[in-house]
Parts: structure tokens; C-alpha cells; sequence
């Protein structure tokens, strides 16, 4: 019976060896270098304002800010798209991807940049709902937050006085939760500010209820922190890099991105961009204008889709415009005789043909092609968007005036093809010892810079809820072809 055992306990271990000689785990391969792929791969989460894609465009501040850091590394970027955080680190920790954005640093083994923003926490509600009105009311409550976003560790740790039951949603960024709570489908929620500031747009009935305690550091992270060597000679290289056999890390080198970009003015430029604008109009107008898009847009729809066609410019931004105009009434008339939905004066009109203002279909029309002439008329070193946000700019002012003040923008040593510089130097027009050297005289340059922030929040609204416009083929007309750059 010894005997037999002894067998027994010899068969198994020579099963489990044979088993364990067969079986190799097998690690997952770091990628080569962006260097060396001539591509850095980018986790990222799809989030309004951050990451999103509407057709074949693709816009957002972290789109764009790691689309520079990979141009300062002489290759491109890729982009590998999740929908919430728990998504994203595993990519990073299987070596899918180079770096992933937008992480708040807690991993010990992932490696973290410097900050890219830092922002607060609210709890937030619907209006009708009652309370929290503070942390002392958060206890016994349900809070719902985005599958491992660093809010939900956040509320875990609270003090026991304060902590209420945390649940996790999967598959959502938190723009999208917020559409749930302004549906009454969630009570309350924990989102970042940032998010809130931009939700509120879309949402006006949302609530910020209580402020956490603390901010988050939104940072880009790395798996490790290795020397990256240069293994692609044929690959073009920039300078710096076409000097030395190998490099600093690629958290090092975005360290250094982050503190050039913050020193020239990139990180600024590109906030204002995608989240400038956010606050413009109160919860009162924003609800007024999505109740008008339900009552006065549906006619006029197929008059700005015509619009389009004609100029290549997105129908929703020239619906955004109409409704900062004459808030789409088709009879508005001003005191100085600027008539109809696009609020065009006699002399304009008699310019572009148009015979009656009060046409809505006639004066969509022509405040399309004013616009696109405005664009035109503006120098080819002005890109977009910031070409787009000029021409209403002037589509407000005159373009005299426009040029006045992109000449006092040289003067002032400022950007004249950035909107987020010219926004700073427009309200000088209305003063004295600025006018009286412009050919043009003076303007209510103020004037200009509130109509076309508020354009930009209409715009964006209606890029949330109404759909793009496919220009059918055999209608695109040379005409449109050349002003799709505004977009």
C-alpha cells in the first residue's frame, strides 16, 4: 500500500513537471518606440470636449494637445478610443499603447506626468430634486459615478459620517451620466467641474449640489520609465533627437512638452478652445434656446441645410448664427433697419442679391455667403477654427474694422490668426486712443467678441443634439468645395 502511494505521488509529479515544462506564460511585449513605429499610441476615453468624433472629423483638447506632443517627436499619433477609465488602464498595463491620457496618478506601477488640469467635484442633481445641500446630508444616499473614475475612491474614503453608497457605471463618460440624472434616470451623481461646466449646456435643469472636498490631477501616464533608444535610423527624426543614440524617456520628454506648451501659450489656447466659451449663457437662455430648437428650428432646417450645400459652412453654425441675430424670427428688424433671420443690412443685401430680408430662405441664403466672402477676405495665415470665429467676428463689425484690429494686434506684439488673442484686442475699438488711427473710426468691438462666444455655445449645443448634414454629391458645387475650411 506504501509501495503504491509512493507511485502515485511519483506519477503526479512527473505529470506536473511534464504540465509546467509545456506551459510557458508568456509576457506581454513592451511596443517599440514611437521612434521606431513612426506612431505614438494614445489611450484615450471618448468625452464631449476632450475626445469626439462626429463623421470622419475627430476634435477635442486631449486630441489635439497629444497630437503636438507626437509632431515634437517627429511621428504621429494613434489613437485607441475607450469609454470610461477602467477601460483604459489595461491597455497601458499590457502594452497596447505607449501612454493613455488623462489619468489621475494613484497606479504605483504606472509612471505619471506632470498635471495637464486639475479639477474639482461636485455632487450634482436634477432641479426638482430635494437636497443634498451638504457633506453632513451625503450619508445614507446612493451616488452614481463613471466605472473607475478616482470619484468613486474618493467618496469611498470619506469620513463614515459623511459617506454615502457608491455605485459604479461602465461604458459612460460623465457628460453622458449627466444626461441620466437631467433624465430623472439617476438621482445624483459625482462628476468632475469641467464636465458639469459642459454638461450644464446641454442640461440646464442639472444641479451642482455639494463640492467634495479636494481636486484631481488629470495627468498622462506611462507604464514604465525606460530609456527609449532611437531604433529606426531611416525614420526622419527631429534635430535633437538626429544628435543622440538614444533619448530620455517618454515621460520625460512630456514633462518638457507640457512646460513648453504651458509657456507658449499652446495649453491656453487650446482650453479656450474647446471649453472657453462654456459659461457664457445662463441656465434661463440655454433652456429658452433648446426649447426654440424645438418650436422655431424644424421649418427653417431645410433653408440652413441649402445654406450648406452653397457654401460648404456647417448648417448648425449658421443656425447658431440666425438665432444670436434675430432668435430665428424672420420679421426682426433692428432700429437701424437691419431686417430678417440673418439680420442683413440694405447695403449687404443689394450685395449679395438679396431682394427681400424677410425671406427666410433668401436671407439664410445670403448670410451664407456673406460669411464665406468674410472668410475669404481674412489672410491664409488664419486657420481653423480660430478662421471661422473671425469671420463672425467681422460678420458683426465690417471687416473694415476687423483689420483695424488685426493690425493693433501686430502692434501689440499679439497672435492676429488666433481668436484667443484677437478676443483680448477687439474691445479696444471702442476707445479713443485706439480709433483715432484706424482708418475705419471706432466699433463696439466688446460687441463682436459676445456675439461670437455665444455662437460658439449655440453651435456647440446644436452639435449635441442635431445631426450633421451629408451634402449629397451631385449637389457639392465649387463654391462649397472651397469653403469647407472654415470648419
Amino acid at each position: 500500500m506504501i509501495r503504491l502511494q509512493k507511485l502515485l505521488c511519483l506519477l503526479y509529479c512527473f505529470i506536473f513537471c511534464t504540465l509546467a515544462s509545456c506551459t510557458r506564460i508568456e509576457m506581454p511585449k513592451p511596443l517599440p518606440s514611437p521612434e521606431a513605429m513612426g506612431e505614438l499610441v494614445i489611450a484615450v476615453r471618448e468625452a464631449p470636449g476632450f475626445y469626439q468624433q462626429e463623421g470622419a472629423t475627430i476634435s477635442g483638447f486631449e486630441y489635439d494637445l497629444c497630437n503636438l506632443f507626437a509632431a515634437s517627436l517627429g511621428v504621429k499619433a494613434r489613437f485607441v478610443t475607450t469609454k470610461d477609465f477602467n477601460q483604459i488602464n489595461p491597455l497601458l498595463a499590457m502594452h497596447k499603447v505607449h501612454m493613455a491620457a488623462s489619468l489621475p496618478a494613484g497606479r504605483t506601477d504606472f509612471q505619471f506626468s506632470q498635471p495637464i488640469r486639475s479639477v474639482g467635484q461636485w455632487i450634482v442633481s436634477h432641479d426638482d430634486v430635494l437636497g443634498p445641500d451638504d457633506m453632513a446630508e451625503l450619508s445614507g444616499q446612493t451616488v452614481a459615478v463613471v466605472a473607475g473614475s478616482p470619484l468613486a475612491q474618493n467618496l469611498r474614503t470619506l469620513d463614515e459620517k459623511f459617506r454615502p453608497t457608491v455605485i459604479e457605471i461602465p461604458g459612460m463618460d460623465e457628460v453622458t451620466l449627466l444626461a441620466q440624472v437631467a433624465a430623472q434616470k439617476v438621482l445624483l451623481a459625482a462628476v468632475h467641474d469641467i464636465n458639469f461646466d459642459l454638461a450644464s449646456n446641454f442640461y440646464p435643469e442639472l444641479n451642482a449640489r455639494v463640492r467634495l472636498p479636494g481636486k484631481t490631477d488629470l495627468r498622462w501616464a506611462f507604464f514604465d520609465d525606460q530609456i527609449t533608444p532611437v531604433a529606426n535610423p531611416t525614420h526622419k527624426q527631429p534635430d535633437n533627437q538626429a544628435q543622440n543614440p538614444s533619448l530620455p524617456s517618454l515621460r520625460v520628454r512630456a514633462d518638457a512638452f507640457i512646460q513648453r506648451a504651458r509657456a507658449d501659450g499652446t495649453m491656453a489656447r487650446l482650453n479656450d478652445r474647446y471649453f472657453g466659451h462654456v459659461k457664457r449663457i445662463n441656465s434661463i437662455g440655454i433652456t429658452q434656446f433648446i426649447e426654440d430648437t424645438h418650436r422655431l428650428l424644424p421649418p427653417l432646417r431645410r433653408h440652413f441645410y441649402a445654406a450648406e450645400n452653397l457654401t460648404g459652412i456647417d448648417w448648425r453654425l449658421l443656425a447658431a448664427l440666425a438665432y444670436h441675430e434675430s432668435h430665428w424670427d424672420p420679421l426682426a428688424t433692428s432700429a437701424t433697419n437691419v431686417r430678417g433671420i440673418m439680420m442683413l443690412t440694405e447695403e449687404t443685401a443689394d450685395h449679395l442679391g438679396v431682394d427681400n430680408r424677410l425671406d427666410p430662405a433668401s436671407s439664410i441664403r445670403g448670410g451664407a455667403r456673406y460669411l464665406a466672402e468674410l472668410s475669404d477676405q481674412l489672410p491664409d495665415s488664419v486657420k481653423p477654427p480660430d478662421r471661422l470665429w473671425l469671420a463672425l467676428a467681422a460678420y458683426n463689425l465690417g471687416m473694415g474694422h476687423l483689420r483695424g484690429a488685426l493690425a493693433i494686434a501686430k502692434d501689440m506684439h499679439r497672435d492676429p490668426n488666433s481668436w484667443y488673442e484677437m478676443k483680448k484686442v477687439l474691445p479696444l475699438l471702442s476707445r479713443p486712443e485706439v480709433y483715432e488711427h484706424l482708418k475705419a473710426g471706432p466699433a463696439r468691438g466688446g460687441e463682436a467678441v459676445i456675439l461670437v462666444e455665444n455662437i460658439r455655445t449655440y453651435y456647440n449645443i446644436l452639435t449635441r443634439f442635431e445631426p450633421i448634414y451629408a451634402i449629397p454629391f451631385a449637389a457639392a458645387t465649387p463654391q462649397a468645395a472651397g469653403q469647407v475650411r472654415l470648419r
